[in-house]
């Protein structure tokens, strides 16, 4: 009985990390297909960055991604993707404030944002019980 009452939190945590992760990689991965749309490409210019540093953060983003949702990818990869992605969606936000000000849109790759911040707490809780069991 105690090995169950033990194992409960550890597989509460673990659908956590995978359901957050999952709909991470929902948002994340797609993007690939529409780096170069017109849609991607006005929102871009819109916030004056220019089409390189667009396209380098885009293919940035879906590598990162993928290190994220991949398994068997190494803990230090995971943590550098983390912070990646971190610092792409606290920079939108910074951004969409700059230019369009403090409007509800401007503060919606804060989900996201929590998405990775579930998905990141999450991962190291696993992290310990890999490690104590």
């Amino acid at each position: 009985m105690e090995k169950q009452l033990n194992n409960q939190p550890k597989k509460s945590i673990k659908i956590a990390y995978w359901l957050s992760t999952g709909l991470l990689a929902l948002f994340i991965l797609p993007g690939v297909f529409f780096m170069n749309s017109p849609e991607a490409k006005q929102g871009t210019e819109h916030l004056g960055i220019p089409a390189w540093l667009a396209m380098e953060i885009g293919i940035g983003h879906i590598i990162g991604g993928l290190i994220l949702i991949l398994p068997f990818i190494g803990k230090r990869l995971k943590e550098w993707a983390y912070v990646g992605c971190g610092i792409k969606y606290i920079s939108a936000v910074i951004g969409h404030l700059a230019v369009d000000g403090v409007v509800p849109m401007s503060f919606s790759p804060l989900v996201v944002f929590g998405l990775l911040l579930i998905s990141y707490l999450t991962y190291h809780q696993l992290l310990k019980f890999k490690t104590n069991g």
